[in-house]
């Protein structure tokens, strides 16, 4: 999958550098697995692609571990991305022309899809514990009679055709960010170990410019929810919801 990822963006770099939007670029594979038996399958990869790999930290997070690379960086614009999400092959060129015409935007989401080729909804409204509840653990036919409320959170109504801004939320599997505001505001925040620190991070960017939903921008992702990766997940989400709401405020429906 990590390999997929890079000739993804490996591609995407190289139309944007053909359209002549983007001059240098380096790739970072952040390595937060525990002891040195990772480093080898993933320095393979990344030398495949050239790309550099970032390990010996071990398991510090998920927005700690992107940090990492973040608040070294001294680019224009930072990529935040799963490994295991493939990027459209004009999605860094059409971020990019989005970012330079809109210099308020601090982060973008793109048009993300499953690969069942459904629309993943990357964008949220501000959450509430039901919100939550119903989304990661309900029964179908339980979301089913709460499909409008889900709708709203997950702001479905977004228009495909063109792009928004003022988004309260958007999602870590994908976030192109203007790399000096958000490095001002301190990148991912350290209370969050996985889950939520793209909430938090996205609310705290939301003070210093705008995130804006652009459907140009297209990618499509091979991960789950939590509640579909067993009960040590669960509990993480759930962690990580307790320390988003303590910081930002509890809404409970």
């Amino acid at each position: 999958m990590l390999r997929e990822t890079l000739r993804s963006v490996e591609s995407a770099i190289a139309v944007a550098r053909a359209a002549g939007s983007l001059e240098g670029s380096s790739v970072d594979v952040i390595d937060n697995g525990p002891g040195a038996a990772w480093m080898e399958p993933l320095g393979g990869a990344a030398r495949q692609f050239n790309a550099r790999v970032i390990s010996g930290h071990g398991n510090v997070g998920y927005g700690r571990g992107h940090n990492i690379g973040l608040l070294a960086s001294k680019a224009d614009f930072h990529l935040v991305l799963n490994p295991d999400v493939i990027v459209d092959e004009s999605a860094i060129l059409e971020a990019l022309r989005y970012m330079e015409a809109h210099p308020q935007v601090v982060i973008l989401a793109p048009e993300m899809r499953g690969q069942d080729g459904n629309v993943q909804f990357l964008c949220k409204r501000y959450p509430s514990i039901l919100d939550l509840g119903l989304r990661g653990f309900a029964p179908s036919w339980l979301r089913h009679w709460f499909d409008t409320r889900l709708a709203r959170y997950e702001m479905r109504d977004l228009p495909l055709d063109r792009p928004t801004m003022g988004i309260p939320i958007v999602s870590g599997s994908f976030m192109f960010c203007r790399r000096e505001p958000i490095v001002a505001i301190g990148g991912f925040s350290d209370a969050f170990f996985v889950y939520f620190e793209d909430f938090d991070l996205s609310l705290r960017a939301a003070t210093v410019g705008s995130l804006a939903f652009v459907p140009q921008v297209k990618a499509v992702h091979f991960g789950g929810y939590a509640a579909r990766k067993g009960w040590q997940h669960i509990l993480l989400f759930a962690r990580g919801a307790l320390t988003f709401f303590n910081r930002n405020g509890w809404r409970w429906w």
